[in-house]
């Protein structure tokens, strides 16, 4: 039993740092897109990656696993040589992904997805008219001769001594043998990425602001793996009526006609940009967005709803600006995110959040204000590893990410992690440390970005002042609003503050409300501050 539990552990181990070293090598290989890299960045790219790289590790030991299993009631030399034919496959497969994502990285700018295999199987002339002969050539010698590395290493490590076949048939063999599938069965961990909400996604390893270095983090075989799970052929869920329809339909939206007889010369929106007023005390005030998880209009009296329920948002609204007729984008959050701090439409069968690839290609409010010289930063207290959020938020330009990680053990109570009121209490934290480093007058003006969450399913939250576990909760996210504006009114940062509160979507309340009514979509916009 000892010889199979090593040699478990050994293969587990062994493709780890397989694809470890791969991150350097890649590093290397495009030095030049990393001349200033510190020794913490290439730290940092492995470190960071290591996650992908232990769930892809995890996939593939599976299967030797069940080859140790399988030795435990059989010995022989047809096993042996299924043994040597997988890691002979795994070594070429490993080699092939490797090194085309090599080649390819330079011209597509991502790391290796579906992509080139849509293109090949579609057009293969056409997909390597651009590729020399010369390179197609190096291509294959460098395939061949890494291949032939690694598999010398799985030679030399797991089968040279001829593992299975100098391995006796244990006495004990189902307690030998339920051991070893419990091994194998704990892999399910590493693969899933833990017991979290979210599972592993190419999204857990962006760790940085600089693309190119949570590029490097990235496993391309996992990347290829989860975009081939994931491939979809979205050009045909897009038309729904003829292309000259759809040009005149499109046409009366930029062209709206002007209510009450104004024409284009008096309608005072068509005005010259100087001639507008502004809601702001500054040109560039500080901006929080707080997106407030599942709220509706129904929360809210201002708007018709229903009374004593988001009483604060209530009180806020009289002092603000009230939108009575915004709605949200979607039915989920990653895609109200998206829609959100993106302005990009929110797709009725899939989420581009969960494409990183593209996600890291569309604008972003917090881009644009990076590149203006603010100051970026998110806070949620849930898991932003979730369908791929953390790499979205990276990509659009966040410098900082706050999440479940950053809250102990012990103030992760719900089952999303941090309750509301600790992620504004963290908030609140850091703009007191701010006043009081003498730091809030400093001319860098700030954009963050704060996420709630207890408002949603399970409903379980620390507060009771509603029958109603839905309602109550949305009651909760709103008194934590509230005492989060009123403690904020006393610090310096206020006078310069435009707060932003918007829902991500609807949902919970009403109950069984039509998802082809418009009331299922309709939600508050409210602005408040001392900017």
């Amino acid at each position: 039993m000892k010889d199979r539990l090593i040699g478990f552990i050994k293969t587990y181990c062994l493709f780890v740092c397989i694809f470890v070293l791969q991150k350097p090598l890649f590093m290397l290989f495009y030095k030049s897109l990393y001349p200033d890299a510190s020794c913490a960045d290439w730290f940092s790219v492995i470190w960071h990656g290591l996650p992908l790289d232990l769930s892809l590790a995890g996939y593939l030991t599976a299967i030797p696993g069940f080859l140790f299993i399988t030795s435990v009631w059989t010995l022989s030399k047809s096993l042996y040589r299924i043994w040597c034919s997988y890691f002979l496959f795994i070594s070429v497969l490993i080699s092939i992904i490797f090194t085309v994502d090599l080649g390819l990285y330079e011209y597509w700018g991502f790391r290796l997805d579906a992509t080139p295999l849509f293109y090949f199987f579609s057009s293969p002339k056409d997909a390597v008219a651009s590729v020399s002969i010369w390179m197609v050539l190096g291509g294959i010698v460098a395939m061949a001769v890494y291949a032939v590395v690694l598999y010398a290493v799985f030679y030399g490590i797991l089968l040279q001594k001829n593992l299975l076949l100098r391995m006796k048939l244990p006495y004990r063999r189902l307690k030998v043998s339920g051991i070893l599938l419990l091994m194998t069965g704990l892999l399910f961990i590493p693969i899933r990425g833990g017991f979290t909400v979210s599972t592993m996604n190419v999204g857990k390893v962006y760790f940085s602001a600089e693309q190119r270095l949570n590029h490097a983090a990235i496993n391309p075989a996992f990347s290829l793996m989860e975009s081939l799970a994931k491939q979809k052929d979205f050009s045909k869920q897009y038309r729904f009526m003829e292309a000259a329809e759809a040009d005149r339909l499109f046409k009366d939206m930029l062209e709206p006609a002007v209510a009450g007889g104004q024409t284009e010369e008096t309608d005072s929106v068509r005005q010259s940009a100087d001639s507008l007023h502004t809601l702001f005390n500054t040109q560039r005030p500080d901006v929080l967005f707080v997106i407030l998880e599942s709220f509706s209009s129904r929360l809210m009296t201002a708007l018709g709803g229903e009374p004593n329920i988001a009483i604060h948002l209530d009180s806020l609204s009289k002092e603000g600006v009230l939108f009575t007729n915004f709605y949200a984008n979607s039915f989920r959050t990653d895609r109200g995110l998206v829609a959100i701090l993106s302005g990009y439409p929110a797709q009725p069968t899939t989420s581009i959040m969960k494409y990183p690839r593209k996600t890291q290609s569309i604008p972003a409010i917090a881009g644009s204000l990076r590149k203006a010289g603010y100051g970026t930063k998110y806070y949620y207290g849930g898991d932003a590893d979730f369908t791929n959020m953390r790499s979205y938020l990276m990509s659009s330009g966040f410098e900082d990410i706050v999440s479940d990680q950053d809250f102990p053990v012990t103030e992760r109570l719900s089952k999303w992690g941090a309750h509301d009121h600790l992620v504004f209490n963290r908030l609140l934290e850091d703009l007191k440390a701010e006043a009081a480093e003498g730091t809030a007058e400093e001319k860098t003006p700030h954009f963050r970005v704060l996420q709630t969450s207890s408002s949603h399913e399970p409903f379980e939250v620390p507060f009771r002042r509603l029958e109603n576990d839905r309602l109550n909760a949305f009651a909760y996210t709103d008194s934590c609003a509230g005492d989060f504006v009123r403690q904020f009114r006393e610090l310096p940062q206020w006078k310069n503050t435009v707060i932003v509160f918007v829902p991500d979507h609807l949902g919970a309340y009403p109950e069984h409300i039509d998802n082809l009514s418009v009331e299922r979509y309709r939600i508050p916009l409210l602005m408040v501050g001392g900017a």
